[in-house]
């Protein structure tokens, strides 16, 4: 089945967005790193004066907090987050009506190649539930009219464009499977032999990066699950106008309710810093429980930890976690997630938490295996 269905901006919104998408690149780039000379020579002044030089994020953040281009940076952060939520839902305002019907069409008519399962039993709760992640208006979870889908529609048009903007990009454009081709790469280096027949993408979101999968493991049955209902629906029509068979269903990653020792590989992309600690730890537990003897758990997320981390940078990225919708990053950037797979029951020897580039682009991998 082939039919339009999609982030589709037309030329003066692709025009805007790409404006927004440059505006960031500037700010976290060239104003980020103007601050970090500042932070320097502020360190310098600092410890010249007598004062012990810095250590950590608590000793950092004081030396250049009530510095001007601290508060610019922060200003101009703040407000191209703004534009770009507005950029996006220009579009996706004067599509959402087609957007609806296509999603509908596809979800009902003949031929669909996968499932889509939504549940009314699974209850998301605070904080996650309460907390608008890149301070997208509304939340993951909004829902204006019947099956709505324009949070997903939105988040579509910005995650590319945020991911460049952040010097994380892989060269896709809005659609492209880029880090799930990645991802794929990443999990044949980690286990050359192994070629899964069942695949689960846990907070699988709008489903463009579940589609490598299918892509690159034609035979496999690939499953994305997901607990915002919105970016279900997009995902399962997503896949459907493409032409690629995979199932989508409303769950909780840390409680999918599949069998045990159901899947021959599970990933995600970008899952685990947007959620509590406490269900990271519930999460790679599920892991161990649902993956097959002989299969591999292969997670990406950002490289933001703070060991690796100059204090500048420890200290932009607090900011981030105070003021632009990522609450839940510190939590995450500060655990040991090659400790938190041997915790949930992964073997100290195939258990892994390393950092792996696509270009110039590198992001954090973790994971394990279940002997065979």
């Amino acid at each position: 089945m082939s039919q339009e269905f999609g982030f589709k901006p037309n030329h003066d919104e692709s025009a805007r967005q790409a404006f927004v998408g440059a505006f960031k690149g500037y700010v976290n780039f060239k104003v980020e790193g103007a601050l970090e000379q500042v932070f320097e020579a502020k360190v310098s002044d600092h410890t010249a004066a007598g004062g012990e030089a810095p250590s950590d994020l608590a000793s950092a953040e004081p030396i250049i907090a009530d510095h001007p281009l601290y508060k610019l940076w922060g200003s101009l952060t703040f407000h191209s987050q703004n534009l770009m939520w507005q950029s996006v839902q220009d579009t996706s305002t004067r599509t959402i009506d087609a957007q609806i019907d296509a999603f509908r069409s596809l979800r009902d008519g003949r031929g669909k190649g996968g499932d889509l399962s939504l549940s009314d039993e699974l209850l998301v709760k605070a904080p996650i539930a309460t907390t608008e992640i890149h301070r997208q208006p509304g939340g993951y979870w909004r829902e204006l009219r019947e099956d709505d889908i324009e949070a997903a529609l939105n988040y579509s048009g910005t995650v590319d464009l945020y991911r460049n903007a952040k010097g994380m990009g892989t060269g896709g454009k809005t659609g492209s499977d880029t880090i799930g081709q990645f991802v794929c790469d990443v999990a044949q280096k980690y286990a050359p032999e192994l070629q899964p027949q069942t695949i689960l993408d846990m907070g699988c979101g709008t489903g463009e990066q579940t589609l490598a999968y299918k892509r690159r493991f034609p035979s496999a049955k690939v499953t994305g699950v997901d607990v915002a209902r919105p970016f279900v629906r997009f995902a399962h029509a997503y896949a459907e106008s493409s032409g690629v068979t995979a199932d989508f269903a409303e769950r909780d990653a840390a409680a999918t309710g599949y069998e045990d020792e159901s899947f021959d590989l599970i990933v995600s992309i970008i899952m685990f810093h947007e959620t509590t600690k406490a269900q990271v730890r519930d999460i790679m537990r599920e892991c161990w429980r649902l993956v097959k003897p002989g299969g591999l758990v292969l997670h990406l997320d950002v490289p933001y930890q703070s060991h690796r981390m100059p204090l500048i940078k420890q200290v932009t990225n607090h900011w981030q976690v105070r003021h632009n919708g990522e609450p839940f990053w510190t939590g995450f950037s500060g655990l040991d997630m090659r400790e938190e797979a041997i915790a949930a029951g992964f073997d100290p020897e195939s258990a892994f938490a390393n950092y792996e580039a696509a270009g110039p682009a590198v992001y954090h991998f973790f994971g394990g295996r279940k002997p065979a």
